[in-house]
């Protein structure tokens, strides 16, 4: 588990904000500068005013101007070195292995199945906190785009803003190719299938929050190609048009095939049956990635199925 030391800085720190730093919102300003502090004690200390900028409050969303001046609280943060950091059993070798990708710009990894992009909502750490305590002198380090807990494959981290500021800019116009694996339920006739469909988030009286299909969701399209059939469920190949939250879950249970694994928005009975194949979770893969940056031309990775869910496919009937 990641865990602040007990030391306590004396006074609040004042940053002056330069060009560099300036287009960025505060929180993740804070997370890459409080390496080691929870993000649910970031999120507290800017919900209580604690931080101010230019002496007044400002809301979690505020994107940081070249001249502010960010006051930020005494708070605890994990030693430099990274000595009093506790990753759980394994997490370092895992991610130490992961690494798909590698240059001065930035870094891909095949995230591990069963770890969180990020701490929060009960978690002390996720890949982007251990992998800043893994890499203690890394200047700076961040998550260009999201994975579901549950999902295993290409995960890329930038290691400089503008080259962080080039991803997102990627993603929004949809520059980016994204490739998944999918196991859905049943077996899918015809060819490559579109699926335009909005979604919308919504939260059930439970407090539990889903994603929908919605006439007025946000725009979002999955490219469904099978690659593979099976007696009662197909393998499919996954191409996103958009990234949204539970995108490929939520539209292969739309059109009647839900992913294998899927507690949320899948078929309990199909989940059993693919549980007496092994399966241990959502079969989903982020199995390859590639885009063009200025000045650094096409990156193209790809991420191996994990042998679990290979073991899965060898079970599975024909």
């Amino acid at each position: 588990m990641l865990t602040p030391t007990k030391d306590v800085a004396e006074a609040p720190q004042v940053v002056a904000i330069d060009a560099a730093q300036a287009g960025q919102r505060i929180d993740n300003f804070l997370l890459s500068r409080l390496k080691g502090v929870p993000r649910s004690h970031i999120y507290r200390i800017l919900r209580r005013g604690q931080v101010r900028v230019n002496k007044g409050r400002i809301r979690a969303d505020y994107r940081l101007q070249a001249g502010d001046s960010v006051r930020i609280p005494p708070i605890r943060t994990a030693a430099r070195d990274g000595s009093s950091a506790r990753l759980g059993a394994g997490v370092p070798e895992r991610l130490a292995g992961s690494v798909l990708y590698e240059d001065k710009w930035l870094l891909v990894i095949n995230k591990p199945p069963g770890m969180a992009v990020h701490g929060g909502s009960g978690l002390s750490y996720g890949v982007i906190e251990a992998l800043r305590v893994l890499r203690p002198r890394a200047p700076f380090l961040e998550l260009a785009h999201r994975l579901d807990r549950e999902t295993s494959g290409c995960l890329v981290l930038a290691k400089r803003r503008s080259v962080l500021r080039m991803l997102h800019a990627t993603l929004r116009e949809g520059r980016m190719e994204k490739r998944y694996m999918a196991l859905l339920r049943g077996c899918f006739e015809g060819g490559a299938r579109r699926v335009d469909a909005g979604l919308g988030k919504n939260v059930l009286r439970s407090g539990e929050r889903v994603v929908r299909v919605q006439d007025d969701g946000k725009p979002a399209d999955s490219t469904f190609v099978p690659l593979r059939h099976y007696a009662d469920a197909t393998l499919m190949e996954v191409r996103l048009g958009t990234g949204r939250t539970h995108q490929i879950r939520v539209h292969a249970a739309h059109i009647g095939h839900p992913v294998a694994g899927d507690e949320k928005y899948g078929d309990p009975d199909f989940n059993r049956h693919m549980q007496r194949c092994g399966l241990r979770r959502l079969f989903l893969h982020a199995a390859g990635i590639a885009f063009t940056l200025p000045e650094m031309g096409t990156v193209r990775v790809q991420a191996p199925l994990d042998p679990s869910l290979q073991a899965v496919l060898e079970c599975v009937p024909h």
